[in-house]
């Protein structure tokens, strides 16, 4: 079984949002032409999906700014502008995003106020489970595909992640946008893992 995992495409990261992936509205259309392939079985959307008082936010923190680098619970954080807080616009999927789809299941992750939730399968605790491993494991999900945002954050760690839960684990490229300049480091990374790089046309028709 095959999973197609869509991770963060919402507006508050997408062109014009609080946290802007530059050109990231690109992506959308590869998106849509993969959740419609027969090559996966099911399709995982997720969501950031954060209270107002997300200490991830900068604006929860007193002299602090925004991509001010400090420690959170022991973990390496870095503050980012207020995003994806739960129930407003800037948390909801791009509008052009075809939700029309058999088997799509969405994933909420970041709802704890304490930690924040890059990867899709664990905080950045590393501790607590999102449940997504075994819901796909339940599903019987033995490959996952990954696109969406941001390539270096979000879309690594759910790669690395997945990886680690012994999914064979495949980031689609051209789906995805990072922010960094140069994402080739972050690409290197996941190779490193064991992870597969591959563009979209291989999975459609």
């Amino acid at each position: 079984m095959k999973a197609l995992l869509v991770i963060d495409v919402q507006y508050d990261f997408l062109e014009g949002g609080s946290l802007e992936v530059k050109d990231s509205n690109k992506i959308i259309p590869i998106i849509n032409k993969l959740t419609k392939s027969k090559e996966f079985d099911l399709v995982i959307f997720t969501k950031d999906w954060h209270p107002s008082n997300h200490k991830s936010f900068a604006s929860q923190h007193s002299g602090k700014n925004m991509f001010d680098l400090i420690e959170l619970n022991g973990i390496p954080q870095v503050l980012w502008p207020n995003h994806c807080v739960q129930n407003t616009h800037g948390s909801e999927f791009h509008h052009n995003l075809d939700l029309n789809i058999p088997n799509l299941y969405i994933f909420k992750k970041g709802m704890n106020p304490d930690v924040d939730s890059y990867s899709a399968f664990y905080e950045n605790d590393h501790k607590t489970s999102t449940g997504l491993t075994d819901f796909l494991k339940e599903q019987g999900v033995t490959d996952i595909f990954i696109t969406g945002l941001a390539t270096d954050y979000c879309v690594k760690y759910t790669a690395i992640d997945g990886c680690k839960d012994g999914f064979k684990t495949t980031v689609i490229i051209d789906a995805t946008q990072g922010i960094a300049e140069d994402i080739k480091p972050h690409h290197k990374e996941m190779v490193d893992y064991g992870i597969d790089l591959r563009f979209s046309s291989i999975y459609l028709d």
